[in-house]
């Protein structure tokens, strides 16, 4: 498969089989993360790996209720642990590099036939205290849920590319 057929078929999974996610395919997943860029190769990126049914369902009402969190076998905290660093661009590091690592942990899980979610609702305090997680220097940028599909793919309603594309200039 393609790394572009793999972004047109890749979807947002919000119910999801009782089927484990296989330690193999956990690892292939994780290790998309590793292998991403990051600003000045700090890869100063960290991953909760949450497996535990009840640790799950304790993130659901700190994921706003958000029912697929206790559903899907495995729910992954991603977190930038250099929080000071900003670029000569204006943008907080860590922000940039965890959201790159989470899109090839995505592309990887669907490569594999798992389906993610990518999650920004959330609170922070709350899934931080549930996952021990330090409250100070440490931010989450997103949670993600990893596991088999029980659904198909929705068609994906993108707008055409002259829509969002300019060339040279502002216009």
């Amino acid at each position: 498969m393609s790394v572009l057929d793999t972004i047109r078929e890749r979807y947002s999974v919000r119910k999801y089989k009782a089927d484990e996610v296989s330690g193999e395919d956990l690892k292939a997943v994780l290790e998309a993360a590793r292998l991403s860029q990051s600003a000045k190769n700090l890869q100063e990126w960290r991953f909760v790996v949450v497996r535990d049914p009840r640790t799950r369902k304790q993130l659901v009402p700190a994921c706003r209720g958000q029912e697929f969190v206790a559903e899907a076998p495995v729910v992954l905290a991603c977190c930038g642990t250099n929080v000071d660093y900003v670029m000569a661009c204006g943008q907080h590091a860590y922000s940039l590099d965890v959201a790159i690592a989470m899109e090839n942990m995505s592309l990887a899980a669907h490569e594999r036939g798992l389906g993610t979610c990518w999650m920004g609702s959330f609170y922070e305090d709350k899934v931080k205290a549930i996952l021990g997680i330090p409250e100070v220097g440490i931010r989450i940028v997103g949670m993600m849920v990893l596991g088999h599909p029980a659904t198909n793919a929705p068609p994906k309603n993108r707008r055409p590319l002259e829509d969002i594309v300019m060339y040279e200039r502002w216009e």
